[in-house]
């Protein structure tokens, strides 16, 4: 049984998977402050969860009728694996950049050339690191029609870059759904919801007075 959106929220709050703190940002890599953080590899400790995550990203994949599924690394790769065992489909997945030693191939598996790939991400934020996978398939001559997340924050770059690139993306739930579910559970009041929605409207505004990069 696949997980409609809010039900794929709730599980993320309940299980620790987003964490909110509007009034302790976290610090990213990239030295952005936010009021929410993702880590969905706490989900693939959840065996039922599990289950129903890889059901929905099966529904979603069979719709765009791929002949490969590729895995964007490192996140992306074990639900990947998942969705082309149950699909019996050919499996790859892409690094972030190509080695610098061996083949110096960036997508590892069978080659893609020829493919319809859907790539399966975890969390989508800019959107950057996705659409790099992207482009490694379609220069091996692949053709992408979609990235499938679990989870995405919405964020205005990561929309605008996505239609730049001519490539649809799809997530299991967003920021919307789940910043009302979190309203509705009691985590967050009027005002933490009114920051949330504040810091993805402009990020590095909301990061620099909040004492980020």
């Amino acid at each position: 049984m696949s997980l409609s959106p809010r039900d794929f929220a709730g599980c993320l709050l309940e299980v620790g998977a987003v964490r909110l703190q509007p009034l302790e940002p976290f610090t990213w890599a990239s030295g952005l402050k936010s009021p929410i953080y993702c880590d969905n590899r706490q989900l693939m400790g959840y065996p039922e969860v599990r289950d129903q995550i890889v059901a929905s990203l099966v529904v979603a994949s069979k719709a765009l009728n791929p002949t490969l599924i590729a895995g964007a690394a490192t996140a992306g790769v074990p639900w990947s694996a998942m969705v082309a065992d149950r699909l019996r489909l050919p499996l790859a997945y892409v690094r972030p950049t190509p080695k610098n030693h061996g083949m110096g191939r960036q997508v590892e598996g069978p080659l893609a050339k020829g493919h319809r790939v859907v790539l399966i991400e975890d969390l989508i934020s800019t959107g950057m690191s996705s659409l790099k996978c992207a482009d490694a398939l379609r220069a091996e001559g692949a053709e992408v029609p979609a990235v499938l997340a679990l989870f995405s924050y919405g964020l205005p770059q990561a929309l605008q870059a996505f239609q730049a690139a001519g490539i649809a993306h799809e997530e299991l739930s967003s920021f919307e759904v789940l910043s009302a579910e979190a309203e509705v559970r009691g985590i967050l009041d009027i005002a933490g919801s009114a920051a949330l929605k504040a810091w993805r409207s402009d990020t590095v505004a909301w990061s620099r007075a909040h004492g980020g990069a």
